[in-house]
């Protein structure tokens, strides 16, 4: 029988997507993956899309286990003899089910970037040898269905995209490819389009928050809500604005905003230094950096549609209100983009993150202010 190579343990190994024993929130997903299967039309390739952190992986795990374990069935027909719907049961305690939680089970081959030996550092791209080895692990013989789950696809290199399309285009025989995307649309047209595309939306903020309630217990419930509106329903975004401090951030940048259009440049300067020195300087400007490009969308929102914009604390609809006369939609827009570019070129050739920072919020100001 094929067994896949171990892989190196993550540092956080009881977080590990493949631990989980639910998917929340995805139903739709685990419905269209099952029919698929009880159809007997089963594709040999699924693209799991959808933004980071919503719970991607986990549900790839979900359905890897699912059919390992021989978890898919088809519903029970009606009283008037019409079937009904398929289902997934996946059982904690199935015996495939706890190999593929402790990454052992030899029917699945897991690529992901690893922590390099040498450098003790995660590795910047998925290695195209990598992606060989999980195509000789599909060529190999073995019993029941054998599976590669790529997280992410996007952080393949090029060689690595151009490998793993080769098994795309003429898959092994029960063989099924389980590829996590952030963003499809940067990937190789012939890769989308030899994947069937299963779409992962947003989880509801309730969901979000249970989670935050689960693994923030001291944190104060007003901030905890704070933090799933302002997650766009990821669930691994408001960790990540938590773990920074983002609720903070946040009830600050709105106040230094209100200043808009004389922008308060005192208050700038030291809402910049809040991005700090030392490990986690990376993280804040990351947080603040997002914060400022979802209130820019969520004003763009509003420019465009003339639509109520979406609001999270009480003084923001004033603010919104005033700031859509400073500039036109195409403006805001233009800053919203440059937000997000500013912060991709800072930390890809680490630029001092106090000054983009700076740079980011100067840029709101109307064009003789800013001067």
């Amino acid at each position: 029988m094929a067994r896949a190579p171990a892989a190196p343990e993550p540092v956080d190994d009881s977080a590990h997507p493949r631990r989980a024993e639910t998917v929340l929130g995805h139903e739709d997903a685990l419905r269209r993956f099952a029919e698929a299967w009880t159809s007997g039309r089963m594709h040999h390739a699924w693209l799991i899309c959808g933004q980071q952190g919503v719970g991607k992986a986990t549900l790839a795990y979900h359905l890897a286990k699912a059919v390992l374990s021989d978890g898919i069935s088809a519903g029970e027909p009606d009283m008037f003899g019409e079937p009904g719907a398929p289902s997934i049961t996946v059982g904690p305690e199935d015996p495939a089910v706890l190999k593929v939680a402790a990454g052992s089970h030899p029917n699945l081959f897991v690529v992901e970037r690893r922590i390099n030996d040498k450098t003790k550092k995660l590795e910047s791209a998925i290695p195209v040898d990598r992606v060989r080895q999980a195509v000789e692990f599909l060529r190999r013989t073995a019993d029941g269905w054998k599976i590669v789950l790529v997280d992410s696809v996007d952080e393949m290199n090029r060689n690595a995209a151009n490998a793993i399309l080769k098994v795309l285009e003429e898959p092994p025989p029960r063989s099924l490819m389980l590829l996590v995307s952030h963003a499809p649309g940067r990937l190789l047209p012939t890769i989308r389009s030899r994947c069937r595309r299963l779409e992962v939306g947003p989880l509801p903020a309730g969901i979000v928050d249970g989670l935050l309630a689960k693994h923030l217990v001291e944190e104060d419930e007003s901030e905890r809500l704070l933090l799933a509106a302002l997650s766009d329903g990821s669930a691994g975004k408001a960790l990540d604005l938590a773990q920074a401090g983002g609720a903070t951030l946040y009830v600050d940048l709105v106040k230094l905003l209100s200043t808009l259009p004389a922008l308060d440049l005192r208050a700038a300067h030291l809402f910049a230094d809040r991005v700090g020195q030392g490990p986690e300087a990376e993280l804040r400007f990351q947080a603040i950096m997002t914060l400022l490009a979802g209130f820019l969308a969520r004003l763009t929102r509003h420019a465009a549609t003339g639509e109520p914009p979406v609001t999270y604390l009480r003084e923001e609809e004033a603010i919104f209100t005033r700031l859509s006369g400073i500039h036109g939609l195409e403006r805001w827009l233009a800053l919203w983009e440059n937000t997000r570019r500013l912060e991709a070129r800072t930390l890809a050739v680490n630029l001092d993150k106090r000054q983009t920072v700076l740079t980011a919020i100067l840029a709101l100001m109307p064009g003789e202010m800013a001067a």
